[in-house]
């Protein structure tokens, strides 16, 4: 795929719903964390749409948690915490390994089930654009010295709190162009995004990775995925560089018998405004306590 980063006009402005761009939409200067986990095949299946189908390797999914602190923004800054299942597009699943290599092929990329945000027009955008569940919610991005942080609230719950080591050294290159699936009314959504810049890999995620599921209904899915103990790979990167591509792809999505009407609708954002307030941040003081003294696995999720 060619990056929007090499196609879209520098200087180029655009108008949506209200909310002004300065094209092409993207970020610099953001720092992300990543970790991914082995999953149970089965239960990432059972999230997806029917046009999707898990991503397997060695006979597991793959969770995917991404958060992005972005600094630099047509619609100023906010906080960005993606959790998804790797995935693919088609009439069956996909072999091991070609999607990985052949992505465009068979539509890799990211089904996109929960994308919460600090800001009240991040979501009128996020979602009346792009299709994507967004919803407001309290984020934080948290740096350390030796690990990176986010945690995410809702309705005065614990969520989710990720912890990665911070790597002493973030060297690698990163360039990367990929895409990312969501459902809002009714419709399959596909868009695509180019990563670039400069960050550090932990193999296995080191003893400092941290995976804590919360109690809130948002996650109760997650309690069925059978989340590994510990990540495959973590990362960590200083300033990123992110473009979106210029136009969106839908689908509508179907089932065996009529559907419900979707839970989130047009409705969900016509009155939303333009504010770039940030809610309060989330309440660590009470994540620290579960993490000090875990309850059981169903309760505090996967340390």
């Amino acid at each position: 795929m060619t990056s929007p980063e090499e196609t879209s006009p520098a200087e180029h402005f655009a108008n949506v719903d209200g909310i002004p761009f300065r094209m092409p939409v993207g970020t610099r200067g953001s720092p992300a964390l990543l970790a991914a986990y082995a999953v149970d095949p089965d239960g990432a299946r059972a999230v997806l749409p029917r046009e999707l189908h898990p991503y397997r390797t060695g006979g597991s999914g793959l969770l995917l948690i991404a958060v992005v602190d972005y600094r630099d923004t047509t619609i100023g800054t906010y906080v960005e915490f993606c959790i998804g299942i790797l995935c693919t597009r088609g009439g069956r699943p996909a072999p091991p390994l070609l999607p990985l290599l052949l992505g465009s092929a068979f539509g890799t990329g990211v089904y996109i089930y929960d994308l919460p945000v600090s800001t009240e027009i991040s979501v009128k955008g996020g979602r009346g654009i792009w299709g994507m569940p967004k919803r407001r919610a309290n984020l934080d991005f948290v740096v350390g010295e030796t690990t990176v942080s986010s945690q995410y609230d809702l309705d005065g719950r614990l969520v989710m709190r990720v912890d990665v080591p911070r790597p002493a050294w973030t060297g690698l290159p990163l360039r990367f162009n990929g895409v990312g699936y969501g459902c809002f009314r009714g419709m399959l959504a596909k868009s695509r995004i180019s990563l670039r810049g400069r960050m550090g890999v932990t193999p296995g995620g080191g003893p400092r990775s941290r995976l804590l599921v919360g109690d809130h209904e948002r996650v109760a899915w997650m309690k069925r995925l059978d989340i590994a103990e510990r990540p495959l790979v973590t990362a960590f990167v200083p300033a990123m560089r992110g473009v979106l591509d210029d136009h969106v792809e839908t689908w509508f999505l179907t089932s065996d018998t009529p559907p419900a009407p979707p839970e989130d609708g047009l409705e969900s954002v016509t009155g939303l405004g333009l504010g770039q307030d940030r809610l309060p941040p989330p309440d660590r003081a009470s994540s620290d306590r579960l993490l000090r003294a875990p309850g059981p696995r169903e309760h505090a999720g996967s340390r």
